[in-house]
């Protein structure tokens, strides 16, 4: 098992269910069609997206997941800020837009993209923070690189659980990347991630997981009528407030959906977007 990446038992077949509801295939193609110029047109700009201003970075992942034909209601008091580590559940591909939309941030990704033919380039030119999944030496070092940027004033996104989940079960938090927020004294933003149905029932379309291909998860997610997904800021966890990195991390998992634990109110300003 590698020690970023542990392996998570949903699949395609035994936890995503097809959808009631299936929009009409011209206004999906529509919604694809959307969507990939969206994600080029960022693209294009990733040389430069350090220096774009925070509000346009957050439209713009909030117009790649409504083009999708997914709403998007947000509840939740708005992130402190300054140096914070973002950590959420990981259900599907719209997760990154998601987290972004709260508050853009330096995502943690793979080391194999930085090997890829253009992309690898202009990724590493906007920010992102490599990590080397496979390597138990390299932890160390790519803990202090992001207790690095977090000094600096940055937000660092994670997605501690490692592997997309169907969003009925859910994974641990891993502990390594919570221990960069110790080092720095960062807060961390507990980020809860859901989607479901417009008669607010769970729903598993959007989940990508297992050996979905990434054509098949978007298409079913285009093709979707009446997706919901539900992001809610928990409150913010304070530097100082727990001694080492498993307190840590248990205090930011949230709980599960589905037919897991129920969901706890938050004491937090709430909030609606669409």
């Amino acid at each position: 098992m590698s020690v970023w990446l542990p392996t998570a038992p949903c699949t395609p077949s035994g936890c995503v269910e097809p959808a009631r509801a299936a929009t009409a295939v011209p206004r999906a193609v529509l919604r694809l069609t959307a969507v990939v110029l969206l994600v080029l047109a960022g693209v294009a700009l990733l040389p430069v997206g350090r220096w774009i201003p925070a509000g346009p970075v957050g439209r713009w992942c909030r117009w790649i997941v409504r083009a999708a034909g997914v709403r998007v209601q947000v509840t939740g008091a708005a992130p402190p800020t300054g140096g914070l580590l973002l950590v959420a559940n990981h259900i599907s591909w719209l997760d990154i837009p998601l987290l972004s939309a709260v508050r853009p941030a330096r995502m943690l990704a793979k080391s194999e993209i930085r090997r890829w033919p253009v992309a690898g380039p202009l990724v590493g030119r906007a920010g992102v923070l490599f990590i080397d999944r496979d390597r138990l030496r390299a932890l160390p070092d790519t803990v202090a690189r992001i207790a690095g940027a977090l000094r600096e004033g940055a937000a660092v996104a994670a997605f501690p659980e490692g592997s997309t989940w169907c969003g009925r079960r859910q994974g641990s938090f891993r502990r390594a990347v919570f221990q960069a927020a110790l080092d720095a004294g960062a807060p961390v933003q507990p980020v809860r991630i859901h989607y479901r149905s417009a008669h607010g029932t769970p729903a598993t379309a959007a989940a990508f997981v297992g050996d979905d291909t990434l054509f098949a998860s978007l298409w079913r997610v285009v093709s979707a009528r009446g997706l919901i997904a539900e992001v809610e800021i928990r409150a913010a966890i304070p530097p100082g407030t727990h001694v080492d990195r498993r307190a840590l991390a248990a205090a930011a998992q949230p709980p599960a959906d589905g037919c897991g634990r129920e969901h706890p109110v938050e004491d937090v300003r709430r909030g609606h977007q669409k």
